[in-house]
């Protein structure tokens, strides 16, 4: 039996290759035209494929857009706010701009004289899934030197279907108070910096930002990403800014759906790169999501965002035929941000080299992702990246990872790690008693990696280091951070039980009194 992929005894092999079309070139569908596209072995003819997109879009997205799920097999579609679109200019985003429109919007009657649609207020045809729809766009040149500003282009794209709003951000954004005073209504969320070269993310390296002076929020952005340790934690925090940033802008807008254009393709890459980086809990929240703050968020939460990426089902090379057949314009993303390197840029390589020999291998990605489910209830939300965090991480870590060199045997073992990297490893004593407020104790396992990895190749520094202190986005100080403990002269301390007992002493109602 020859290898797999040996063109040279492929003559001798026992199971001759699998041919990329079934025994007929004619489409499988219609049956009647010759066919245009091989998908997974199956021919199809132009006039079938692009009904077949999209119906996989509607069959991906229609099940989640009632609040309730009925008992009718066809229940009427109505939606419990309105919808926002995250729009990047890729392939994806743009596929799913121009068909959103053309099945939700375009069909809408039109309008009489006084403004009313016509054929009767209570006709069905008037009935839309969602009163409106916004489009959010996150600009990230600013973390880069030299790249271009993308926002006009993009706002001329979105100009092409006048049902749908344009509402422009910035990756600055995420460390800018006004941005999140206008979506939170919060004034009173200060914004934090913290070292990260101490082991633990422990809070006496914890302060409020306001003793860092003159830090504008591009300045906080760079240096925010510039102390990240690796290149592949850059391109994590750059994708967690960029979602958190379109969630809460979405929620702020009072959205019941937020819909994303992943592709199959991006969102087997998306998958396999986060379960590298440490973020297999959270695995489900990849695929379709219920998101909420953390403020909103109770036993049963009223105003629940659905996250969710309709375009799960189609590949990366059926987006581009049908973007090519429909004449959707595709901008595309700067080639300096596709540039960065790490785990996601290898995933996709790997990824996309493997869907070209074998395409059924990405979809089995994604449906073995999505039958993944975590053992454990989440112990509450990531402060970093909003997703579900992992009970007990620190313990878990603790007992699976070596934390010092204090050890004799141990230290005999530096000798075989490079040298760079031994300035990074702890040989002292570990305390027994680990610190009482960390932060760590908020963070996911995936952002805890992100902040604390360390490479022995280094990471290029985009710009320069400001400060010692590394700025954090401004949402990871909300909704009681501090509540365990106030800020004392820019540290944190924690309040004793005689203490608390102080506070809240002329409140409380002596024993003699009730006898009496």
């Amino acid at each position: 039996m020859s290898s797999c992929g040996n063109p040279v005894a492929e003559e001798h092999a026992l199971m001759s290759r699998r041919l990329k079309f079934g025994k007929s070139k004619d489409c499988v569908r219609c049956r009647l035209k010759p066919g245009n596209i091989v998908i997974r072995h199956a021919v199809y003819c132009k006039e079938c494929f692009t009904p077949i997109v999209d119906m996989k879009f509607r069959k991906a997205l229609e099940p989640s857009v009632n609040a309730r799920a009925g008992t009718s097999k066809r229940p009427k579609l109505k939606a419990s706010g309105s919808l926002c679109l995250g729009f990047s200019g890729g392939l994806g985003s743009s596929i799913l701009l121009d068909i959103v429109h053309n099945t939700y919007f375009s069909s809408r009657p039109p309008l009489d004289d006084s403004g009313k649609p016509r054929g009767g207020i209570n006709h069905p045809r008037n009935a839309s899934v969602w009163p409106s729809c916004i489009v959010c766009y996150v600009e990230t040149c600013g973390a880069f030197a030299g790249m271009q500003d993308m926002t006009e282009d993009i706002r001329s794209v979105v100009e092409r279907y006048p049902s749908f709003d344009f509402v422009p951000l910035r990756l600055e954004d995420a460390f800018d108070e006004s941005w999140w005073t206008n979506v939170s209504g919060s004034n009173s969320t200060p914004q934090v910096c913290l070292e990260l070269s101490k082991e633990g993310l422990i809070t006496d390296g914890l302060y409020v930002a306001s003793n860092v002076i003159g830090l504008t929020p591009v300045e906080a952005m760079r240096s925010y990403l510039s102390s990240l340790p690796t290149q592949t934690a850059i391109s994590s925090a750059l994708q967690n800014l960029t979602r958190v940033l379109i969630l809460h802008t979405a929620h702020s807008r009072c959205s019941s759906h937020l819909l994303f254009g992943s592709s199959l393709t991006s969102l087997s890459i998306s998958l396999l790169s986060s379960i590298s980086q440490g973020g297999g809990y959270a695995i489900r929240e990849e695929l379709q999501e219920e998101w909420a703050p953390v403020a909103a968020s109770g036993p049963k939460p009223s105003n629940v965002l659905r996250v969710i990426r309709p375009l799960r089902d189609v590949t990366a090379k059926e987006c581009a035929v049908y973007a090519w057949w429909n004449n959707i314009s595709v901008i595309g993303r700067d080639k300096q941000r596709r540039a960065i390197l790490g785990i996601a840029a290898l995933t996709k390589n790997f990824v996309v080299g493997l869907e070209k020999d074998y395409p059924s291998t990405v979809s089995t990605i994604a449906r073995t992702c999505e039958k993944l489910e975590p053992k454990d209830a989440p112990s509450g939300q990531c402060r970093l990246c909003k997703r579900p965090m992992q009970p007990a991480i620190q313990e878990w870590k603790g007992r699976i990872s070596i934390r010092s060199y204090s050890d004799n045997k141990l230290s005999a073992d530096l000798a075989h790690i490079p040298s760079p990297c031994r300035g990074n490893l702890d040989t002292s004593t570990p305390s027994q008693a680990p610190p009482l407020l960390s932060l760590t104790n908020f963070l996911c396992y995936s952002c805890h990696t992100t902040l604390t990895s360390r490479s022995s190749r280094g990471v290029k520094q985009s710009a320069p280091v400001i400060s010692s202190a590394t700025p954090l986005p401004i949402w990871v100080a909300d909704c009681g951070l501090h509540a365990d403990g106030p800020m004392v002269d820019g540290d944190r301390r924690k309040i004793s039980e005689q203490e608390m007992l102080d506070n809240v002493a002329e409140f409380l109602v002596d024993n003699q009194d009730c006898e009496e």
